[in-house]
């Protein structure tokens, strides 16, 4: 775990904004766009240059109107009530407890949070968020360039699990799952039944089968919804913390690391996507 970086008196807003988040999320139903704030804003990580990242950028101006930030000012307008009352808390700690929570409010994996991210007014260039249209390669680019990994990029890609995409945002539209407001491994499932009429499965979804590399990451967190919890807890906690403090080990257990030993690609588990050639990049 991360150290302790702010006083006593920071500490308790953080709890006290904590509660409000629940409150707010619970009474607008908001889960979903809580957390695409909170990963657009940290998800602009370079790990070379050390810029972008869970800084509160996203709130200016210029950020805000990138393509890929379409309807997260609703968001954001939602947060300034909860800035209004504990204006001590940085805009970089208020949208990634944002996130936290809405994972957690809606049946998802507690995520241990370690305030104290500085705001920056500095905004990263365009184009540093994943591209739904893309593919293997292309997801590989912006996640390693964040310094995560492919397992990190399979359990963040399972918070698929909440929300829709609209059209007016994004150019696609539907949901991923059958119940967009609760946090479950059932995007992985669904990830595996192939096209099914009313969700969505973008490029980006569907190269996590189509992969191998990715593949057996899908076929366990489809499984066993306790090894994603565990898995997406922790890449959740290292997105939320790039450029903040070093993030925290992976949480692994000898079984699961085990069992991706042993696993073979999906082509061998008879998966849907298997007739279509599989991408190595």
């Amino acid at each position: 775990m991360a150290g302790k970086v702010v006083d006593d008196e920071y500490s308790k807003e953080i709890e006290k904004a904590r509660r409000d988040l629940r409150a707010l999320i619970a009474s607008k139903s908001c889960a979903p766009i809580m957390l695409r704030l909170a990963w657009h804003d940290a998800g602009t990580y370079d790990a070379k240059t050390k810029t972008g990242g869970p800084d509160g950028s996203i709130r200016n101006e210029k950020e805000l109107a990138h393509a890929a930030n379409n309807g997260l000012k609703i968001a954001i307008d939602f947060c300034e009530g909860i800035k209004a009352k504990h204006p001590r808390i940085t805009y970089a700690d208020l949208y990634q407890l944002a996130g936290v929570v809405a994972v957690e409010v809606t049946g998802g994996p507690t995520i241990d949070f370690v305030p104290g991210r500085k705001d920056s007014l500095e905004s990263p260039e365009e184009g540093r968020l994943p591209d739904a249209k893309q593919g293997a390669s292309h997801l590989r680019d912006v996640f390693y360039r964040m310094g995560l990994s492919d397992k990190d990029i399979v359990a963040l890609s399972g918070a698929h699990t909440l929300g829709r995409a609209h059209r007016d945002r994004s150019g696609f539209d539907g949901p991923w799952t059958k119940e967009p407001l609760k946090f479950d491994n059932s995007y992985f499932q669904e990830l595996l039944k192939g096209d099914s009429e009313g969700l969505l499965k973008l490029s980006t979804d569907k190269v996590l089968v189509e992969d191998p590399k990715f593949c057996k990451y899908v076929f366990l967190y489809a499984e066993d919804e306790d090894a994603f919890f565990s898995d997406y807890s922790s890449s959740h906690k290292k997105l939320s913390e790039l450029g903040f403090t070093p993030p925290s080990s992976s949480l692994k257990s000898n079984h699961k690391e085990q069992y991706l030993a042993n696993s073979k690609c999906c082509r061998s588990r008879h998966c849907c996507y298997c007739n279509n050639p599989i991408l190595l990049h």
